[in-house]
């Protein structure tokens, strides 16, 4: 397929892909007047400033900036690249998605066929672990999950294997087709010093890590045997695994939230922790695998949910850098409580030694981050000793100061008052003191008070490029070609609304295709916003601004010819110039006579 068939193709999709619906599929919308709005999904925010222009078919959000048609917002939400996110809208309305040879797409095809095959590879190397399992020569894994408490329905629902040897998978995926190129790229396998192709996870029971496309993308090894070795182990980074980017059970979560029974998730450290969860009946649970956790996951978290009970190990207490991770989650405007366990015990632990009605008791305790923050921070010190007292208190201060309300911080100091027997006047006179920790928002450049003229044409250009992008009636007359636009941005849009009118109709998503819906293009889309294009001042505003933009070149045309009649050599020439600055400046004035942007 041809460029220009792939980009029909492509308007097709996003036709037949509704973006209010599909966007709706994901986070709660509410309508008001044309367009639909709702808290953004991509940064922490408690007003709604995510828009959706059904009409025009984008979505914007007035605070973090983020905008883009239905393939945009599903590429970000789903975090997946284009075609991946072509892919999910073209099975939603049950297209088949063709192949493109413009050399670009070319690459990206290449590189898809190149993921496809190792996704393929990664999937029939699951199968072969779990057809070990099950093959009469697994006696030490499945005496390790019975062990474990683990049954058969959870260890297939989980696709749980073994790997027996280091010599099996290799063969197996090389007798099926696969290069040994692919058989190491993908992670399965690695090499010896010697340059032989092993098993990478040899000799151990195999937990498949499926990423929230179904897709297995690495494996998680347990070892049986007493060794010096690692007791777990995952696949390497791939081009299918980016660990930092995955939490283990999405894929399970993903159908229990469509199933419509998921109102929060239990994150825990480790994927023998959430099996062990899931088999006693909390099937709401994922795992961060052990690493630090990062913006993306908590991103990934907040598609399923905005409630996540921390379920980590019971020493978690005395771990600065989770307890610095889990403000992430807060960040990303998640509502976090904190379980504490038992000194020692992890979740598994608790299901295996209490059942699951101790684990439920363990939930109920659940407490608000800085809450368990405070905990953390006394278990640090013996508040018997007058110098570590006061540690504490300047430590504690630092927390409740980053409270959310007065009635919480008001609740937190009573309470540290009794803990450490330090009046409550003197601890809200020492709370003023210590600084807040300002969350990262988005920052937007203010405007200066006094503009020059550039700024003020670059003013005019945005107000007039989002009136036409977004076709107000009062903007269809306006001759584009006929104003000057120097931002290269400006361009574009100018370009693409001139096309989208010949062809009939301007439809604002299109021009994702062409630009970054940050910088420029973000100032002029942040236009549409309350009455800024619809209230009764904005046609006359319109006018002034489309009279801004043709002072410029003619202002920039007067300037010009004062410099040809400065170096002018005759008189015959000085005349001709100063007729053509008279006619300048006659328009100039007609302009001015119209007001001013």
């Amino acid at each position: 397929m041809n460029k220009e068939n792939f980009t029909d193709f492509i308007r097709e999709l996003k036709e037949k892909n509704d973006i209010v619906e599909v966007i709706g599929s994901y986070i709660k919308l509410e309508r008001r007047g044309y367009n639909y709005w709702a808290c953004c999904p991509f940064h922490h925010e408690k007003t709604a400033s995510f828009s959706i222009n059904a009409a025009d078919r984008y979505y914007h959000c007035f605070g973090c900036g983020a905008s883009g048609d239905v393939i945009g917002f599903v590429k970000n939400y789903e975090n997946v690249d284009f075609m991946q996110a072509v892919q999910i809208l073209a099975a939603r309305v049950k297209m088949e998605v063709p192949a493109y040879d413009d050399r670009s797409a070319e690459e990206a095809a290449a590189k898809k066929k190149k993921r496809d095959r190792l996704a393929a590879l990664m999937k029939d190397a699951a199968r072969f672990y779990f057809g070990n399992l099950y093959s009469g020569r697994a006696e030490a894994h499945l005496a390790y999950l019975q062990r474990r408490g683990i049954s058969p329905s959870t260890a297939r629902r989980f696709g749980i294997g073994a790997s027996l040897d280091y010599s099996s998978l290799p063969s197996h995926l090389l007798a099926q087709g696969y290069t040994p190129e692919e058989c190491e790229e993908s992670g399965a396998c690695s090499r010896t010093e010697e340059g032989r192709l092993i098993d990478a996870e040899g000799e151990r029971l195999i937990i498949p890590i499926i990423n929230q496309m179904d897709e297995v993308v690495a494996f998680g090894g347990r070892l049986l045997k007493k060794s010096d070795r690692a007791k777990y182990k995952n696949t390497r980074e791939t081009l299918l695994f980016n660990k930092s980017r995955t939490l283990y059970n999405v894929n399970l979560v993903k159908k229990e939230r469509r199933a419509g029974g998921l109102s929060s998730l239990i994150l825990v450290e480790g994927y023998m922790d959430a099996i062990s969860l899931y088999e006693a009946g909390f099937r709401g649970v994922v795992a961060s695998m052990g690493t630090s956790l990062t913006k993306e996951q908590a991103r990934l978290l907040k598609r399923y949910t905005e409630n996540v009970f921390i379920s980590y190990d019971g020493d978690f207490a005395g771990q600065k850098a989770n307890l610095r991770g889990l403000d992430i989650l807060k960040q990303e405007g998640l509502k976090v409580r904190v379980v504490p366990l038992p000194e020692g015990m992890d979740p598994d632990d608790v299901i295996r030694k209490q059942g699951e009605q101790g684990y439920r008791a363990c939930l109920d305790a659940a407490m608000p981050l800085i809450d368990f923050r405070l905990l953390a921070a006394r278990r640090k010190y013996d508040l018997t000793k007058t110098d570590e007292k006061r540690d504490y208190v300047a430590e504690a201060l630092a927390i409740v100061r980053e409270a959310e309300s007065a009635t919480e911080r008001e609740e937190l100091l009573r309470r540290l008052s009794q803990e450490t027997g330090v009046s409550l006047n003197s601890l809200a006179r020492d709370l003023e003191n210590v600084p807040k920790i300002q969350e990262q928002e988005p920052v937007r450049p203010a405007a200066s008070v006094r503009e020059d003229d550039a700024g003020l044409e670059k003013k005019a250009a945005r107000f007039v490029l989002a009136a036409c992008l977004l076709d107000k009636p009062y903007a269809r007359g306006c001759d584009l070609a006929a104003l000057s636009f120097e931002d290269p941005a400006h361009v574009t849009v100018a370009g693409y609304v001139m096309k989208e009118r010949k062809a009939g109709a301007v439809r604002a998503s299109g021009i994702f295709d062409l630009l970054p819906a940050d910088g420029e293009l973000e100032e002029i889309l942040d236009l549409d916003y309350g009455d800024n294009l619809d209230s009764p001042a904005a046609q006359k505003y319109f006018t002034d601004c489309v009279a801004a933009l043709l002072r410029r070149p003619l202002t920039q045309k007067i300037a010009e010819a004062r410099a040809e009649y400065d170096a002018a050599q005759t008189a015959e020439d000085k005349r001709e110039i100063l007729m053509r600055i008279n006619e300048y400046t006659k328009e100039l004035k007609k302009l001015s006579a119209g007001g001013k942007a």
